[in-house]
């Protein structure tokens, strides 16, 4: 089976950047595709938008974020088959986050504390530990460059970083329309990179959140597509446990490897 990718480069900037100093401004009215097409591939309202949801995100030292999405599996023969899964998110930057992901085939928790990343396996009551480093953003490196851990939907902690995340790699860029997304005002916008087609409803108002993302393999003739909403919390109730791992009874440690040992 193929499995559309993961973007490693979307909640990977809500984690990683440090609170945002510039002041949240509400920028112009929207273009319209039509106008935005004629004169450039790159809509500039569209790459403002991004940078004022990025300022927003960059102020939040605390949320929870629960993403209800699917995701396609393409299998040898060309057939698409589409798979449930749900994520939650509970951060404290710079150093605590917990990210439970359910699906239908696969169940993981990343636990970090500021000093341990642990992974965990519900399903299979299997358990890893590593010493990690003291901030979010160099434990994520490790755990991807050492490791191999690619956590949920990482473009959302990119999308917190002061430029918006992934501005640079955009080839076109257009606003779409206005939408409702769980009752929610946003504006709907949509960008095309070399080999990714991806499309994000961003709230309207003084809390420019993401509410609905959806992501498009070019790559492959089947064009699978990860698809998810957002709900957020910007107000959450952590304590000191809330990052801590204690292991289930009867679950089992095992080593976790890093790569090219």
């Amino acid at each position: 089976m193929r499995q559309v990718p993961w973007l490693s480069a979307v909640v990977a900037g809500a984690l990683l950047a440090t609170p945002a100093l510039a002041q949240q401004t509400s920028g112009a009215a929207p273009s319209t595709p039509a106008a935005a097409a004629a004169d450039n591939p790159i809509d500039p309202e569209a790459i403002e938008a991004l940078k004022r949801m990025s300022a927003f995100l960059g102020t939040q030292t605390a949320f929870e974020l629960v993403s209800d999405g699917a995701i396609d599996v393409v299998l040898d023969d060309g057939q698409r088959l589409q798979f449930g899964e749900r994520s939650t998110y509970k951060v404290r930057r710079p150093n605590g986050f917990v990210i439970e992901r359910v699906g239908d085939y696969k169940d993981r928790r990343f636990t970090y504390d500021g000093k341990q990343l642990t992974v965990s396996s519900p399903r299979t009551a299997y358990y890893a530990q590593v010493d990690a480093p003291p901030t979010i953003r160099e434990t994520l490196a490790v755990a991807q460059d050492r490791y191999g851990i690619e956590l949920p939907l990482t473009d959302l902690f990119r999308w917190s970083e002061p430029d918006g995340g992934r501005v640079d790699d955009v080839k076109e860029a257009l606003y779409v329309g206005p939408a409702t997304i769980g009752g929610t005002p946003t504006d709907h916008y949509a960008f095309r990179e070399a080999d990714v087609d991806w499309q994000i409803w961003i709230a309207t108002g003084p809390s420019p959140a993401p509410r609905k993302v959806v992501i498009t393999d070019r790559t492959d003739p089947s064009s699978p597509q990860f698809v998810t909403t957002l709900t957020w919390n910007f107000k959450p109730a952590f304590d000191a446990q809330t990052f801590a791992f204690k292991a289930p009874a009867g679950a089992l440690p095992i080593r976790l490897t890093a790569m090219n040992q």
